[in-house]
């Protein structure tokens, strides 16, 4: 092969580029709501995607051609899929004493199901905690946001592989504690987005010099959290069937410009231009997990840094490794120069993926 370092960069970057989704920011993400009567009685209510719960247990609920569950056959399912519910989640105290649950119920709803229980607490003494695997025990990547309604009051938690319990009776998280939450799932959103990725590489595949970077960065920063903030609070809403695709037509353009142009220093205007629109797809994620009514700001700030980590991360990996690769293929190693060979293959790449994510998605709108 003429090019195995290259490859192996590809690799990297791209891991599952063979098999890319078409939708990049969709998370396996489940909703609960949790309520807590005085009569310490947990109303569970929980909604599932249909693809997920086909996925879980092997059903065969979700057309895909329909985007929506086939009622008939969320009836056949039911028992096995309250068999997974009831294995996977539960009422209890810190001791481990179980709720008297009953019977429970599954319900089409849409592209999903709703799984609806009751479990009573009145002879449980201690806190009452909620525990779920719901999803994470198969996908450590897998989030769970649980709105928790008690005494007349709503809060937020957001459960995940590492945290599977939120205790209904005690104070709602912390403000460090929710930061923290949507700080991580703002760093790992920009690591699992590829679409997102393949932009920030294409982007500085010719960068040389530093200061052009920086503006690159920063322009793409102040674009997608003017965005980001905007949708996030529903002052601009702008349907995901036209943002998709419009982060993949961002992607194809500037992967082709670097077969055109080699001129960083003006590129942060274009990249502010397309920050706009890829903050409204980090928005989609955002508004998927929710954001929890008792700290608006602080959780919207924490994603945001969180992206921008990532972000900072991600150029931090490519730059060096373009310049490693400079110095390989160098005649004269004390002068090195970008070969158009490596960035127009690079380009090429992305230019067929960016292509690939844009014709999916709008085939799917």
């Amino acid at each position: 092969m003429r090019y195995p370092l290259l490859c192996a960069i590809l690799l990297a970057a791209f891991p599952q580029s063979l098999a890319l989704p078409a939708a990049a920011h969709q998370i396996n993400l489940l909703t609960t709501r949790l309520a807590l009567s005085r009569d310490r009685t947990v109303t569970v209510e929980m909604g599932l995607k249909g693809s997920d719960v086909d996925r879980l247990i092997g059903t065969r609920l979700y057309d895909a051609k329909e985007d929506a569950v086939d009622p008939a056959a969320v009836a056949a399912a039911t028992p096995a899929i309250l068999a997974y519910l009831n294995a996977n989640l539960g009422i209890s105290n810190n001791s481990g004493v179980a709720c008297a649950a009953s019977e429970g119920g599954i319900f089409a709803d849409g592209d999903g199901v709703i799984f609806r229980n009751t479990y009573s607490c009145a002879t449980v003494p201690g806190d009452i905690l909620y525990r779920s695997t719901v999803l994470t025990e198969n996908d450590p990547t897998a989030r769970q946001v649980v709105l928790i309604v008690q005494g007349g009051q709503e809060a937020q938690a957001l459960l995940d592989a590492d945290k599977a319990t939120v205790t209904l009776s005690a104070p709602p998280p912390s403000l460090a504690s929710t930061m923290r939450s949507y700080l991580i799932a703002g760093i790992e959103h920009i690591f699992l987005g590829y679409d997102h990725i393949a932009f920030l590489v294409a982007v500085v595949l010719w960068a040389t010099r530093i200061m052009p970077v920086i503006k690159i960065v920063t322009a793409f920063t102040i674009a997608h959290s003017i965005t980001l903030s905007l949708a996030a609070l529903g002052i601009v809403v702008i349907p995901s069937r036209i943002v998709e695709p419009a982060i993949a037509a961002s992607i194809v353009f500037v992967a082709i410009e670097n077969f055109f142009s080699r001129d960083l220093d003006r590129r942060w205007r274009v990249t502010f231009m397309f920050g706009l629109i890829h903050g409204f797809g980090f928005a989609s994620v955002l508004k998927e997990i929710g954001v929890p009514p008792h700290a608006i700001v602080p959780a919207l700030a924490a994603f945001n840094i969180g992206v921008e980590i990532g972000q900072v991360a991600i150029v931090a990996i490519v730059i060096p490794v373009l310049i490693a690769l400079e110095q390989l293929a160098a005649i004269d190693r004390a002068k090195p120069a970008r070969r158009a060979t490596l960035v127009y293959a690079l380009s090429a790449v992305i230019t067929v993926l960016g292509s690939y994510w844009f014709f999916t998605r709008v085939l799917d709108a």
